[in-house]
């Protein structure tokens, strides 16, 4: 898969609007990166403490904890808190969103991405999909600055093609994963395709986006 690699055909569709929403909120400001994997986004928040449930290999990971006790930190610490791709992993959100709450100062920022219309990942802790209502309601303690989809509709079956070429073998040989992904590349092109969308099946409530593969969430405190 080399060469599929090199042409830019497994490249994640929406990876680089994550990254563009994250940035849009960058800052100096103290910040906690909860489920900071890779320590991607250090560069957008330079004064961050990192915050996992386990050690990473190659990452300086600062305070190792499970988010729904942050016990170990004192109220109103932090300016702004990441939580990106972490969400859907929490077995017991409301009480995490809580612990957030807590320790992120008075009118500091959460910036929070998880999934709605994805696959099972990182198997067995994936626990949850967010509608963006159900979002809403999770986040009813905070002023939300923003909520919005990461994928539109048809976009969003483009994603779940990719998916299946990375997660699924296909007729057993590995190359023919490349059917996957092609499939992803021409779904793109049909955005157009789907003028109105409906919240019901009925036709009454207008509805924009009803598939997403997740959602994007800034909110003040």
């Amino acid at each position: 898969m080399g060469i599929v690699d090199a042409i830019g055909i497994t490249k994640k569709i929406t990876r680089p609007r994550q990254e563009a929403f994250i940035k849009k909120y960058a800052s100096d400001g103290k910040t906690l990166d909860i489920g900071c994997g890779n320590d991607i986004y250090r560069s957008y928040f330079p004064n961050c403490t990192t915050l996992d449930i386990e050690a990473r290999p190659d990452v300086n990971v600062d305070i190792i904890a499970d988010v729904h006790n942050l016990s170990m930190i004192k109220d109103e610490t932090y300016d702004v808190i990441l939580c990106a791709e972490v969400l859907e992993h929490l077995h017991t959100p409301a009480m995490a969103i809580a612990e957030m709450r807590r320790v992120l100062k008075s009118g500091g920022i959460i910036i929070l991405t998880t999934r709605f219309i994805f696959p099972l990942h990182d198997v067995p802790h994936d626990y949850y999909r967010y509608t963006k209502y159900g979002l809403k309601h999770l986040m009813q303690d905070f002023d939300i600055i923003e909520l919005t989809e990461e994928a539109s509709t048809v976009e969003t079956l483009a994603v779940l093609y990719q998916r299946l070429g990375f997660q699924c073998d296909t007729l057993v040989l590995k190359p023919f994963k490349i059917f996957w992904f092609l499939l992803a590349k021409i779904t793109m092109l049909f955005s157009w395709v789907i003028t109105k969308e409906y919240g019901d099946i009925g036709h009454k409530q207008v509805e924009e986006n009803i598939l997403s593969s997740g959602y994007f969430v800034a909110a003040k405190k």
